[in-house]
């Protein structure tokens, strides 16, 4: 990463404005119901404080397009920051929460923000400039700080006024995460331990199209699963019954299946299929060839063999990349086959490969099956991630100053 860091700056009494990702789920009693994105802003906060910075802190939570909607208030993610304040023994910093996040009361507050100290903005996105990049709002953020510090890889490539614009009025530097995050994609991507194997799933090749065609260069493997398969399969001439599959992009599938053989890629496609007669987590299922699929059924998850057949190209991988569940995760029945293979990133980590989980619905997953810590890295940002592996500049990083 060739990205200045919070370390190359001083940040004693300097007032330092944070971007963090605290988009963060909610329970229906209106609390934190999964706090990823806290704990892994929490090492750049915690620095800041012990380096005696007053730190402000911006984030945005949901889409509240533009407007003041109390259940997208960052009132619970303040109530589960002091928590980790206390427990990472900070209790001792005194920490507020502005009514909003830009005005009077939250310039005042701002000020009198004390060196060692934290204040919590109010989300960003209650007004539309912020996604609209408005430099008048992005120079009212700025005039709240000396220093800019973006830690939300998962925003990254949005330009918004928080992500984007602000850089180009204070200073802007990388936090911990954001620099964790770019290490362990760009290594992967420049520098990688080979072999090099890429799992990709999800729904739709459209979405992952560029990802695919940059790692058929850079992978040695490429394993496909998830409901992109379908239109694979029924490239090739499968019978893929009700699954998903588009239709339009057959074409694409023989494409990238070409590529991958013109350039010597080993690129694997299910052998076999668990199925069901509805998209439901109670529907009756079977395994099945994937190139047998009845009429009326549909493909929700890969079967053991092609778990086996995947598991024998991961064997002796060095560097290992996720995105994308290969089935329908949600439903426990057709999480079978994620979960095999996450199982199998934890003994690749275990004997030394590093292991990158591509954020989104792969991240979740692997927190769900309690995988995260048995991997070398989980990213916080889906879309963020997804175009730092089809190769795009992301606007947020962009606009962080170059190492001197």
């Amino acid at each position: 990463m060739n990205k200045a860091t919070i370390r190359d700056v001083d940040v004693q009494h300097k007032r330092v404005l944070v971007r963090v990702d605290f988009n963060v789920p909610l329970d229906a009693q209106g609390k934190v119901a999964d706090d990823t994105r806290i704990r892994a802003a929490m090492p750049t906060i915690k620095y800041l404080l012990e380096h005696g910075a007053a730190v402000i802190v911006m984030s945005h939570l949901g889409r509240p397009d533009g407007k003041r909607i109390e259940k997208y208030s960052l009132k619970p993610v303040f109530d589960h920051l002091q928590h980790y304040l206390l427990i990472s023994q900070l209790m001792s910093y005194v920490s507020e929460m502005a009514p909003d996040c830009i005005g009077p009361e939250t310039e005042r507050m701002a000020q009198e923000t004390g060196f060692g100290e934290l204040l919590l903005l109010e989300n960003l996105r209650f007004h539309k400039e912020e996604e609209q990049n408005d430099p008048d709002f992005a120079r009212q953020l700025a005039s709240l700080g000396d220093i800019y510090v973006n830690d939300a890889f998962g925003t990254a490539h949005r330009a918004h006024a928080s992500t984007e614009g602000i850089a180009h009025i204070l200073p802007g530097y990388a936090g911990f995460l954001m620099e964790k995050e770019l290490d362990y994609l760009g290594s992967a991507l420049e520098q990688p331990r080979r072999p090099l194997v890429a799992i990709i799933g999800g729904a739709k090749i459209s979405d992952k199209i560029k990802v695919l065609d940059r790692l058929l260069h850079l992978a040695d493997a490429l394993l496909i699963g998830g409901a992109m398969a379908n239109t694979f399969l029924k490239a090739q001439g499968a019978e893929v019954g009700d699954s998903l599959v588009e239709n339009d992009k057959l074409d694409e599938a023989r494409r990238v299946m070409a590529d991958a053989e013109r350039l010597g890629k080993r690129l694997l496609l299910p052998v076999d299929v668990s199925i069901a007669d509805a998209f439901a987590a109670d529907a009756h299922s079977q395994t099945v060839p994937a190139t047998q699929v009845p009429a009326g059924w549909r493909i929700l998850d890969i079967g053991p063999q092609t778990v086996e057949a995947f598991r024998a190209a991961l064997a002796d991988a060095q560097t290992i990349v996720f995105n994308g569940t290969l089935g329908v995760a949600e439903f426990p029945a057709f999480a079978k086959g994620t979960n095999a293979i996450i199982d199998d990133l934890a003994e690749a980590t275990a004997r030394g490969a590093t292991t990158i989980i591509g954020g989104g619905d792969s991240a979740a997953a692997v927190e769900a099956a309690g995988a995260a810590d048995k991997m070398s890295h989980v990213s916080t940002g889906g879309g963020a991630s997804l175009e730092f592996l089809e190769g795009r500049t992301l606007p947020g990083v962009a606009a962080l100053k170059d190492k001197a």
